[in-house]
């Protein structure tokens, strides 16, 4: 057992990260346990954050860097894994076509105007609300928010209705240990929680609310746009719910909740 969640954990980060870890042959046993340590990569990409604040903070490095930097650790951790789900399905939304066509455009490799457009007004809101948190505190709860994203993205593979009979998220759902699965993302969903309020109880607050009414309208969007979720739509929520947590922070931030 203890080997097949090593496994697992390999897997995981080989997947969905691009930090080093030995390549292991893909068994169908493996997948049972893989989205459990999914929320484990934006662990990671919290410590590095956190890190990278308290860099700034004992060096007195300026906003700019501080913003840009703190702004591309995700992407750098990630390789940019998820975003590239966010523009695809960006140009889905705004097609404005059948739903059948909407799922051909997702699988198309090339990048339409839509994606750009949205992905670069959607760093704008991004780097703007970063450089307003300032405190180590606020930047806790952001990296707090990496591991929150990806635990809610997890729950929602295993209880989200599939829109394709194929690809990466529906070999991942269906090879879940889906008992096991959703008990191990839920209380790592419940810890995370516990740990952003008792970082700030207004800011944590705010965030575990927005975070949750963002799940509830991807479930909507994509159940209403596409007839269920796909291996796009889940990068497309983290990288939407990491938008928000930063927003969400930012915010707290300028008000003096944090």
């Amino acid at each position: 057992m203890i080997r097949l969640l090593i496994r697992s954990f390999i897997i995981s980060f080989s997947m969905y990260s691009k930090i080093p870890v030995p390549q292991l042959e893909w068994k169908d046993q493996d997948m049972k346990y893989v989205l459990c340590f999914f929320p484990w990569v934006g662990a990671v990409i919290g410590l590095v954050t956190m890190l990278w604040g308290i860099i700034c903070n004992n060096l007195s490095i300026g906003r700019v860097l501080y913003t840009t930097v703190g702004t591309a650790i995700p992407l750098l951790v990630t390789g940019g894994f998820h975003v590239d789900g966010f523009m695809d399905s960006m140009d889905a939304f705004h097609s404005y076509q059948s739903r059948e066509r909407k799922l051909e455009i997702l699988k198309d490799s090339h990048i339409g105007a839509f994606s750009v457009i949205q992905l670069v007004l959607y760093y704008l809101v991004y780097m703007g609300a970063y450089s307003e948190i300032i405190s180590l505190r606020a930047l806790a709860v952001v990296s707090a928010g990496f591991f929150l994203s990806r635990t809610l993205c997890g729950i929602g593979v295993v209880t989200f209705k599939n829109a394709k009979k194929d690809g990466l998220l529906f070999l991942f759902s269906s090879k879940a240990h889906e008992k096991i699965v959703k008990i191990s993302l839920y209380i790592q969903l419940i810890l995370c929680f516990a740990v952003m309020i008792t970082l700030s109880l207004w800011a944590g607050m705010a965030v575990i609310a927005g975070t949750l009414l963002t799940f509830g309208y991807y479930r909507y969007r994509c159940y209403k746009e596409f007839g269920g979720i796909t291996g796009d739509t889940s990068g497309y929520f983290v990288t939407l719910c990491e938008g928000v947590t930063v927003v969400i922070v930012g915010v707290c931030s300028i008000a003096g909740l944090i």
